[in-house]
């Protein structure tokens, strides 16, 4: 199925797009994989590179999807080095948690940044390469806190709602010029990201964004690869958060009674 096609994945050099990357190559398909810092990158080759076919390829750039400019000039060498890309994966990403007035607007910003405008970026880059070969793929990891909201997330969740709504638009405006759009929403799973927040995060976003249980890599990577297979628009990895998010989009008075009578049973308990 992906023998021989090109796939970006940025934000590659670690968590689900390096596991998306090891899935792809075992396809048989050419990887790209973006990223900014290039020896987190190198390492990942390094580790990949064991199983490529002859004639396969992995190639590495380094590049701040926050830079179109970066961007066009990224594709343009992995048009020439590697080949037309067929899917693009856009799996970059950052997370800031914290309390809404103490997050810096420098937060909300960057973000922003990285989690709506990098998306934005690579996919007009990427956009006149599809046209040239009459289609293709545009992949959007974006996360169940597009879907709804989380105590502690306000930077990361309007990035993520403003990805989903971007991500639906394009969906109908690209389908007539057959370049083919999906959208990724997985709750919490073990990711270096996550595994940086626990470092710091608020005591409420604990207890209420752990009410979806945290998955494994592993699952995620699977029902993912799959999804995007079987070309399902939206994919939503894990059987609780598919419930959680159907009852919210059907009941969303029960979803903010929910997590308001946690937040009432973490407030009526030690203060913070």
């Amino acid at each position: 199925m992906y023998q021989g096609k090109v796939v970006v994945i940025t934000g590659g050099s670690s968590g689900l797009g390096k596991e998306l990357a090891r899935r792809f190559l075992a396809e048989q398909a050419h990887v790209v994989l973006v990223a900014r810092d290039h020896k987190k990158l190198e390492q990942v080759r390094n580790e990949l590179a064991d199983h490529l076919q002859p004639g396969q390829k992995i190639e590495i750039f380094s590049c701040d999807v926050s830079d179109i400019s970066a961007c066009e000039q990224t594709l343009q060498t992995v048009a020439q080095q590697v080949g037309v890309p067929n899917i693009l994966i856009n799996s970059a990403g950052i997370l800031k948690e914290g309390y809404f007035d103490t997050l810096a607007l420098d937060d909300f910003r960057q973000v922003m940044e990285i989690n709506y405008f990098g998306v934005i970026n690579f996919t007009r880059a990427a956009l006149p390469y599809f046209d040239r070969q009459g289609g293709g793929r545009i992949v959007n990891i974006a996360s169940l806190a597009g879907k709804f909201g989380s105590f502690g997330y306000a930077a990361y969740c309007g990035s993520k709602f403003a990805l989903v709504g971007l991500t639906e638009t394009l969906r109908l405006e690209l389908a007539p010029r057959n370049i083919v759009v999906q959208l990724i929403c997985p709750g919490e799973f073990e990711t270096p990201m996550t595994q940086a927040l626990e470092t710091y995060r608020t005591p409420e976003n604990r207890i209420i964004s752990q009410t979806v249980p945290v998955l494994t890599l592993q699952q995620v990577t699977n029902e993912v690869f799959a999804g995007i297979g079987k070309g399902r628009y939206l994919v939503i990895p894990g059987r609780i958060p598919r419930l959680l998010e159907w009852l919210n989009r059907l009941f969303p008075g029960v979803m903010r009674h929910t997590l308001d009578r946690k937040l009432k049973k973490i407030y009526a308990g030690p203060k913070r």
